[in-house]
């Protein structure tokens, strides 16, 4: 029995990056011999163990065949006499598929064990698929795609970006559930340069599939990539402002639409939504042509009132990719600072019950607060 530490976390040494997880492989053992030395079984389709001390996860070397459609479709294998060079050539990418012996201490040993090259692609800058079966997995299309934007200095090699578009002409993207999508998604959305994630979603012929019909229509136009790139580079990696600027164009049924589509958190489509409604208010209005009445419909929209900080959010990241919100932003501080006590207790005592009144008298006032600022 022999453990290894494989994939990303031997990559990200070689670059010199921090390691977040670490992936383990036992070569050479049993469901039994594991539960026989204190791992408790926690793997469905293959058998993964976490550790008795550390809670890591160690999985048992296996092969895979494919039976099915999608991700899940997949036959593993694990028994004693799988090697580590058979359970890297199930990997994705050359520069994931090495490992390194892990000793009885947890440390590290020996040499790196890379059977598939990937040192050399590494070098290059080059994504390769390691074998045929990297087109059976429909997810390995979105894997790449997301590690193109967090590696934005590595091309695809030509053979890899033929199987990513075999993969497309397949059908099988459709086999993928919501949830798996949107998790993919979303680390392209915050890594360093999401642009890549959608040019090789368009590259692979896919975006139609994965993304909204207007965005993919989009995205076609050189003009709109340089000013999302622009837009993302300055909103971060927020994941609420990287959707929030890159869906800003779409209609609100659109947006939603899409939203229910891959699951997306309601928390990330309301902000990006909030912020649609308030590119159309800013470009209706020229930056400055703002009407009392469709600021006041917004501020309701945004709930200015119970969520300030959101409000404050969405007009800070307008203001950061130079949409003019200047006098939105001083028409929110002072119907904010509205004694909504002075303005009830002027009300006639007969009519403080009246919550029609009450809404109706704080409508006023705030209308007359933007009013002053507009």
């Amino acid at each position: 029995m022999k453990i290894y530490a494989v994939g990303g976390a031997i990559r990200d040494t070689l670059m010199g990056l921090p390691i977040n997880d670490i992936d383990y492989v036992v070569v050479g053992s049993s469901v039994d011999e594991m539960i026989a030395q204190g791992f408790r079984p926690v793997g469905k389709d293959f058998p993964v163990f976490l550790h008795p001390v550390t809670q890591a996860e160690y999985a048992l070397a296996r092969t895979e065949r494919k039976t099915g459609k999608g991700y899940k479709g997949f036959l593993f294998y694990a028994d004693p006499s799988v090697t580590l060079e058979e359970d890297l050539a199930r990997r994705d990418l050359t520069i994931n598929a090495m490992a390194q012996e892990v000793g009885p201490d947890g440390k590290w040993l020996g040499p790196i064990l890379d059977p598939y090259n990937g040192q050399q692609d590494l070098a290059a800058r080059v994504f390769r698929h390691v074998s045929d079966a990297f087109a059976e997995d429909p997810l390995r299309l979105l894997r790449v795609a997301r590690f193109a934007a967090r590696f934005p200095e590595f091309t695809i090699a030509s053979e890899t970006m033929d199987a990513l578009q075999a993969i497309v002409l397949s059908n099988e993207l459709s086999a993928l559930s919501a949830e798996r999508v949107w998790q993919e998604l979303a680390r392209g959305f915050t890594a360093s340069k999401p642009m890549r994630m959608f040019q090789v979603l368009l590259d692979a012929g896919a975006a139609s599939a994965l993304l909204p019909a207007l965005l993919t229509s989009d995205l076609a136009k050189e003009e709109f990539r340089e000013q999302l790139i622009a837009h993302l580079h300055t909103a971060g990696n927020r994941l609420e402002d990287c959707c929030a600027v890159t869906l800003m164009h779409l209609p609100a049924s659109e947006m939603r639409s899409w939203s229910e589509c891959v699951r997306m958190p309601n928390e990330v489509r309301d902000f990006s939504e909030i912020f649609s409604e308030l590119y159309q208010l800013v470009y209706l209005s020229g930056g400055r042509n703002y009407r009392a009445k469709d600021v006041l419909a917004w501020f309701n929209r945004a709930d200015v009132w119970r969520k300030p900080e959101r409000a404050h959010d969405l007009l800070n990241l307008a203001q950061s990719i130079g949409m003019n919100v200047a006098q939105l932003i001083q028409a929110m501080q002072l119907v904010q600072a509205l004694n909504l006590a002075q303005i009830i207790s002027i009300i006639p005592v007969e009519e403080r019950s009246n919550g029609e009144r009450i809404r109706s008298d704080i409508e006023i006032a705030r209308l007359a607060a933007i009013t002053a600022a507009l």
